[in-house]
């Protein structure tokens, strides 16, 4: 008994034992793209009536730096002052732009490599509340909830990325409300961060902030750490001439871009979801002509971020079953042109992490894994389409996105696992039970994933345990994280940080 015993607690620790990154079920970067909504055909339309848009109709309001650079390439100006892109400039403007790229974290171990089909899920947006899903209460958000929300992020391993998800309300001043955005997140994470300029002129102060906690400029350009998302775009077919001038400031400091268009298919957008998908696809490829003028190969995520309204009330439906064909149609344009690309999936509708919030962003979060998308924006947290952030939703969602990274890997056909061996001896005078052979017990971690809070008791135990509920299940994981969760700034950078810029948490 005492051997038998000890041989069983030894495999159950063994079993308990972290994994070495390889062996793990989910992790960041499993390969996609098993799910494909439109047809070769549809691909290939869909090409041929961006390429169409951009000759014919172009894109107005380019800032007369953008215009000097894209002229120069081979860009046309006409006398109605839009900017037209004949085919093969656009064809040589992809030839020269950055593919699998590598999206860098403070740490190595989060560094994003954005290969084909390769899917990493994360925070984004620009949530001007706070939710508290117990008491149904919706308040402004702050730079010490911006923190909170990127040392959750940290601690989450299904959150590959922190791109911010809320304003600091309590920040007027455009400039110290950038420089706390920045420093919130690095404060909170080290892994990749995504973050927007509110003014042009505000990127040379954030840049002195950045290489004060890069350690040099030599040392950022190396391995930069923080991403510019910019909405360079005003749909339908007009640049955003402040956006897109501090896109120029961004790529000149070095400084990987997400070039983010984001229509509202009926309203800003067209209403079909393939014509949906077209305008966000020729606003894009304008973006690779514009950072390829700029500077030929500089790292940029293709962010096609089409939405969808309500049309019912012209509304925003980040939740619905049509933004999960968007983003997965639009992962599909990505493929295609073999460029790393980002869309928003895991939004919500509802205005509490409630089962609606569940069915929606279960179903964008899947369909855009299955579907290869490199970056999965705002998978996480976002309540009331995109107006509200929830802490406690963020710790759900990390349960939610391991489930649909479980879907991503798919099923591994083998030899060993289509092996007859252990079915032949369970069957053939064994026990009639695979619960403890081999097979099953080397499976348990390398296999099979398992909920961190979600709850799988029976219903005697559960009523044994008080009936736990999950909202207050994630709370609890919530508060236990922020209550050991350090700041990623070494102390003596952080009195520097505070002794030179204004830090408002």
């Amino acid at each position: 008994m005492s051997r038998r015993s000890g041989g069983r607690a030894a495999r159950v620790a063994l079993r308990a034992a972290p994994l070495a990154e390889d062996l793990r079920p989910i992790r960041p970067g499993l390969k996609g793209g098993q799910y494909k909504p439109l047809d070769d055909a549809g691909v290939q339309r869909i090409h041929k009536a961006a390429l169409d848009a951009l000759e014919t109709i172009g894109l107005a309001q380019a800032p007369p730096s953008g215009v000097e650079a894209m002229t120069a390439a081979g860009a046309e100006l006409g006398p109605d002052g839009r900017l037209r892109y004949p085919r093969a400039l656009v064809e040589d403007m992809l030839g020269k732009a950055a593919r699998s790229i590598t999206l860098h974290g403070r740490d190595p171990k989060h560094d994003l490599h954005l290969e084909p089909d390769r899917v990493h899920y994360g925070t984004a947006g620009a949530a001007v509340h706070i939710v508290d899903p117990i008491t149904g209460d919706y308040r402004d958000s702050t730079a010490k909830d911006l923190y909170d929300a990127a040392r959750l992020v940290q601690n989450l391993d299904n959150i590959h990325f922190f791109q911010r998800p809320m304003v600091c309300r309590d920040i007027e001043d455009n400039l110290e409300l950038d420089l706390n955005t920045i420093y919130a997140a690095v404060s909170g994470t080290t892994k990749h961060i995504g973050t927007n300029f509110s003014e042009p002129e505000n990127v040379a102060s954030c840049m002195d902030l950045i290489h004060l906690l890069a350690g040099g400029e030599e040392a950022w350009r190396d391995r930069p750490f923080i991403s510019n998302t910019n909405c360079f775009v005003v749909p339908p077919m007009k640049f955003a001439e402040e956006s897109c001038i501090a896109m120029e400031h961004a790529i000149r400091a070095g400084m990987p871009v997400l070039l983010l268009s984001a229509g509202q298919a009926g309203a800003t957008a067209p209403a079909p979801i393939a014509a949906a998908i077209v305008q966000a696809v020729a606003e894009c490829l304008a973006g690779v002509v514009y950072v390829n003028s700029v500077k030929p190969g500089h790292p940029a995520v293709f962010g096609t971020w089409p939405f969808v309204s309500d049309l019912r009330t012209g509304a925003m439906s980040g939740g619905s079953a049509e933004q999960a064909l968007l983003t997965a149609g639009c992962a599909q344009m990505h493929r295609f042109y073999g460029l790393p690309g980002g869309a928003a999936g895991g939004m919500a509708d509802s205005k509490l992490p409630d089962m609606q919030t569940g069915w929606e962003q279960a179903i964008n979060n899947v369909l855009a894994g299955l579907s290869g998308l490199n970056m999965v924006y705002e998978a996480a947290g976002m309540q009331a389409s995109l107006l509200g952030f929830c802490l406690e939703g963020l710790v759900l969602g990390d349960d939610l996105i391991g489930q649909a990274l479980r879907c991503v890997r798919g099923i591994e056909v083998t030899e060993d696992s289509v092996s007859l061996e252990t079915m032949r001896s369970v069957c053939l005078g064994g026990p009639g039970h695979y619960l403890g052979s081999d097979q099953t017990l080397q499976l348990m971690q390398t296999e099979y994933t398992y909920p961190a809070i979600g709850n799988r008791m029976s219903p005697k135990e559960w009523e044994e345990a008080g009936r736990p509920e999950l909202l207050n299940s994630a709370r609890g994981r919530m508060e236990e994280i922020l209550s050991s969760a350090e700041t990623q700034v070494p102390p003596d950078i952080d009195y520097a940080v505070r002794q030179q810029f204004p830090i408002r948490f």
